[in-house]
């Protein structure tokens, strides 16, 4: 841009000497230096949405942060079934066989004599006209093995920031337990894929499954296997969703950890008839 810039004014200035008129020169140079400076926009650097520090990165800046992925893995449909690579030969080969934003960036540690398993899935800007648009983060997956209580999910993850207050949206199912936190981002519409999203807000929220189901009664001490760092409306599930999502008190809350366990009544079993001999 610099070049081009010096080029402008290099010409400009030979038309001034020659018209030796420094009005004729600052009338014409400066609407085309400024045309020339508003056609190449300042670059700016990505940033995270929201306080979780991944939702918003841009797959470069994730991999700064995180070091080179430990493997990478694809996605077959909508399954949860996945083809797991080395990243060299991700990178050489398989790369090329599908888009790469099905590439999943997978990082494994182990805190606490538990497996955590992190997995990014990207969203491509597609607003950029490019082939290879850029890659943001539009959710991190987060599994555990073997489950892990409710409860030890902060000192598992260290991104995983719970909201304490009791009024903080918060919902359930019969297989997971979704939690809201924080006002909505204006810029996080980017990695959200849903139809008519710049209608609606977008904010953070944490989403924990559990395989073996949520029980009516659940507490602190339920098993968890996955965790997703994910952008949701609540306003979505607030007018669309309300028969999937049941309003709950936000379960990291001291309020709900107060809360008695309800008795479950004792199951009366069927008398059994007796016979003569």
């Amino acid at each position: 841009m610099d070049t081009i810039l010096n080029l402008v004014m290099t010409f400009f200035a030979q038309l001034c000497k020659r018209s030796h008129s420094l009005f004729f020169f600052l009338v014409i140079a400066l609407p085309v230096c400024l045309g020339t400076w508003l056609a190449y926009p300042t670059v700016s650097a990505a940033k995270p949405y929201f306080e979780d520090g991944f939702l918003g990165l841009t797959q470069e800046e994730l991999r700064t942060q995180l070091g080179t992925p430990m493997a990478i893995r694809s996605r077959k449909a909508a399954l949860r079934v996945f083809s797991y690579y080395t990243f060299a030969d991700w990178k050489k080969y398989f790369k090329n066989l599908v888009s790469p934003e099905n590439g999943e960036d997978v990082y494994t540690y182990t805190r606490n004599g538990i497996q955590v398993r992190y997995s990014f899935t990207y969203v491509p800007d597609l607003n950029e006209g490019k082939d290879f648009p850029t890659l943001y983060v539009q959710r991190c997956e987060i599994e555990f093995s073997p489950a892990v209580s409710l409860e030890t999910l902060p000192s598992l993850i260290p991104e995983f920031l719970p909201p304490s207050n009791p009024s903080a949206p918060a919902f359930r199912s019969n297989l997971w337990v979704l939690v809201f936190k924080g006002p909505p981002s204006p810029e996080a519409s980017l990695i959200v894929k849903e139809r008519g999203k710049e209608k609606l807000s977008w904010s953070l929220a944490y989403q924990m499954f559990a395989v073996n189901g949520i029980p009516n009664h659940f507490s602190l001490k339920t098993p968890i296997d996955r965790l997703e760092i994910t952008t949701q409306s609540l306003q979505l599930v607030e007018h669309q969703q309300r028969l999937t999502h049941e309003p709950i008190t936000n379960p990291f809350s001291p309020e709900f950890q107060k809360q008695r366990p309800v008795q479950t009544p004792a199951v009366k079993s069927i008398p059994r008839p007796e016979y003569a001999d």
